[in-house]
């Protein structure tokens, strides 16, 4: 942005000079008069310590952190690519889109089973058109922006084909697989966040070897509840437990793992 100039100061009169005559004075774009005249708000360095502001706290509410017992938020849509896998069900992909459209980003759904995904894009906007669906293939350009990002929800099944969109920013993608397939170790390897529901005790020592997680960790994923997601990433991990509102189970209904 050009540095904007401003009018250099008047020199003062000099004594017993003849006073100027009054001329209208033009105020600048976005000033007007003068405030009131007070004293400047000084803090101390031991003050200043005490100053804090949330930061890291925005984002979509996913779930209850069950260790913490506090809300979990996943700031799904950042100012470069974002791509997330979630091995699960359909259920708990719906309830991050519905949430995610609440927020005011637009859906765009990437499935071969629209009959699964179009009760919920009819109610999920209250007449507008925030969640779209579309067939495997035919997804274009979705024009993502800081004040219209994009969920992009992939769900083609265990064997998902590499997308055809290029990496944007504000434009997150949601790879949903509802169980691993021969590319599993690719599509894991590529995400930035993966989230696992319940899954096969194969399936735990495979995700478990390339997630790096532990051995109490991989042996819990085939005892999962339908309601809770191990979110992991290989620094961090979290167990998030959905719980839904009335008006989220009236159009997704109870937690479920299969569809």
């Amino acid at each position: 942005m050009a540095q904007q100039s401003y009018p250099a100061p008047a020199p003062a009169p000099r004594a017993g000079a003849e006073p100027a005559p009054r001329t209208g004075r033009r105020l600048l774009p976005g000033f007007g008069l003068r405030g009131p005249r007070r004293e400047k708000h000084v803090l101390t360095l031991a003050e200043l310590d005490a100053l804090s502001f949330p930061v890291g706290d925005d984002g979509v509410l996913i779930g209850e952190d069950v260790h913490r017992s506090r809300p979990a938020v996943l700031g799904l849509f950042r100012p470069s690519s974002y791509d997330l896998v979630l091995v699960g069900g359909l259920w708990t992909a719906q309830v991050i889109a519905l949430r995610a459209a609440a927020t005011g980003a637009r859906i765009a759904v990437e499935t071969a089973r629209g009959h699964l995904w179009g009760p919920m894009a009819q109610a999920a906007g209250g007449g507008q058109p925030c969640v779209t669906v579309h067939q495997p293939g035919r997804l274009g350009p979705q024009g993502a922006s800081v004040t219209s990002p994009v969920l992009v929800v992939r769900d083609l099944g265990a064997r998902p084909p590499r997308s055809r969109l290029s990496a944007t920013p504000w434009q997150t993608v949601l790879t949903v697989v509802p169980h691993l397939g021969p590319n599993a170790s690719r599509v894991l390897n590529a995400a930035d966040l993966v989230g696992v529901q319940r899954v096969m005790p194969e399936e735990a020592e495979l995700i478990g070897r390339v997630l790096s997680l532990g051995p109490a960790e991989t042996a819990a994923l085939p005892s999962l509840p339908d309601d809770l997601t191990l979110w992991t990433t290989r620094m961090s991990r979290q167990y998030v437990r959905i719980v839904t509102g009335q008006a989220e189970q009236q159009v997704l209904g109870g937690p479920r793992r299969l569809d």
